[in-house]
């Protein structure tokens, strides 16, 4: 039986925005140190220290729920620490514990050797310290064999596999910024210990996963994987890369290696944008957080557990089963998308083809004898063709498109014409944010007032986007990205040696 949960209440420390303070270990001091939240320090969390490899001492932290007896075998979960942090930072700026306690599984959090920095390809390429005076410069060894941080998590898994119970069908990990590259590094090199991997607020540098011929870089090969990527992330110190391109190609690189299809289910659940892939080796969630700066939230945990890791297993024979989640993979019941300049539009989870394309328009005020134009309000306008199809109204065309019926689901009849601000609904003229618009032989109108106004529907817009649905969505500029790729038929390129 689960346990139920609590969050425990703790002193809020509002005037210390330090790095992880060290005060807050062991009491129950909670702070907001940008924008990550922390929670009590967990009672429950056991601090080691000892030498697992090559004689020298190491620092990492043991998790064991109230519930864990040893009598059935436990998933075992390990966290790793953004730079400059420490494995008890990473156990009270998650959520990890908690749902531990909730389904009585083991975290393990361990401590990078050197300076609380991890030993990660690609990082301090072309870095010079002048770029950030105060990070400290960590390089990794040239074999991954020789990488201490790698050395020291192969033997702590050994360790807790002779220590407990542990379900070796089900070991995951994840990390958070500098924590999430090496998250990356270990999943390429030793993926196939895993069952799945997480991470948020630091994708891998494009040359450290793929040749310059575009070829993926992995020795390990496929397991489920889940990235976050905050809407807001920015780029690490000395580097100039484009973050949308980066993101996408730290995103196609798990799509091809779990033979994902290029086309995913996405759902936006407030400021939570999810794009749902489905592999044939493994699935692949990827998820853009609204408005978010660089880190993770502190319900994350509970998103990779509750849409991935509760129902993901690595088989005795390698291969990766999903089954049936806490939370599933689905994409949003009822949504669709249109973009400014795009044809395409996002319908059902799938792109469909408008007869026209959707196109800006201006709402001009115009005041005094001179004429003078002010701005009063700037929407999208589709065609009335394609948004009958996407609420389900019947759809009536004349005078060559200069005017169009439709019949609503509840039985309404809305009519409009070429260049009139005015519709009619049933028999009364009501005034619209902007014109009908003609384009060829479509009739266009806002989809914002279309929406809102004679369906009640919740809009979002971003970046020349609106994604409407029938629940509260917050549509955020990575997710924005991902469907115009899916619009202009690069949702997978073949070819990626133009983006590195």
């Amino acid at each position: 039986m689960k346990k139920n949960i609590t969050i425990l209440p703790g002193r809020p420390d509002d005037d210390n925005r330090e790095y992880l303070p060290e005060k807050l270990k062991g009491t129950d001091i909670v702070v907001n140190e940008n924008g990550n939240n922390s929670i009590v320090y967990p009672k429950r969390l056991k601090e080691f220290r000892e030498a697992v490899i090559d004689g020298t001492e190491d620092t990492w932290y043991e998790y064991v729920p109230e519930s864990y007896d040893g009598s059935s075998k436990a998933p075992l979960v390990i966290g790793l620490h953004g730079g400059l942090m420490t494995g008890w930072g990473h156990a009270v700026y998650t959520s990890w514990t908690l749902v531990a306690d909730r389904e009585g599984f083991i975290c393990l959090f361990p401590d990078a050797h050197e300076k609380r920095m991890w030993m990660n390809e690609g990082v301090f390429d072309n870095f010079t310290q002048d770029m950030a005076p105060d990070l400290p410069i960590v390089l990794p060894p040239d074999k991954i064999e020789d990488n201490h941080d790698v050395n020291m998590i192969l033997a702590l898994i050994e360790r807790m596999k002779e220590k407990y119970n542990i379900d070796e069908g089900r070991i995951f990990m994840q990390g958070m910024s500098m924590g999430n590259i090496m998250t990356g590094q270990f999943a390429r090199y030793y993926g196939n210990i895993l069952a799945g991997a997480a991470g948020s607020g630091g994708p891998v540098e494009p040359a450290t996963i793929f040749d310059k011929d575009g070829a993926v870089k992995n020795r390990a090969g496929h397991l489920a994987i889940w990235q976050s990527r905050p809407e807001k992330n920015g780029l690490p110190p000395g580097k100039s890369y484009d973050e949308f391109t980066v993101n996408k190609l730290n995103r196609f690189y798990w799509m091809k290696i779990n033979e994902c299809e290029p086309i995913p289910e996405i759902s936006i659940l407030g400021e939570n944008n999810f794009a749902f892939y489905k592999g044939k080796k493994a699935d692949l969630v990827y998820l853009d957080i609204k408005n978010r700066d660089h880190g993770q939230t502190l319900d994350e945990a509970f998103l990779y557990w509750d849409y991935l890791f509760s129902g993901t297993r690595r088989e005795a024979d390698g291969s990766i089963t999903h089954t049936d989640t806490i939370l599933p993979r689905k994409g949003d019941e009822f949504a669709f998308a249109v973009a400014e300049g795009f044809d395409r539009a996002w319908s059902g989870n799938r792109t469909v083809q408008m007869r026209e394309k959707a196109v800006r328009r201006d709402k001009l005020k115009y005041h005094g004898l001179n004429g003078e134009q002010k701005v009063r309000g700037s929407y999208l306008c589709a065609p009335l063709s394609f948004l009958a199809e996407a609420v389900g109204a019947e759809y009536q065309s004349a005078e060559g498109g200069a005017a169009v019926t439709l019949m609503l689901k509840d039985g309404r009849r809305v009519q409009f014409a070429e260049g009139s601000i005015g519709c009619v609904i049933e028999d009364s003229v009501r005034s619209m944010y902007c014109e009908a618009l003609r384009r060829g032989e479509e009739l266009l109108v806002s989809v914002e007032w279309f929406t809102q106004y004679l369906l009640n529907l919740q809009i979002s817009y971003c970046n020349g986007m609106v994604y409407v649905t029938d629940h509260f969505t917050n549509l955020s500029a990575n997710m924005v990205d991902l469907i115009k790729d899916i619009f202009m038929g690069q949702a997978l390129p073949e070819n990626i040696t133009e983006l590195l």
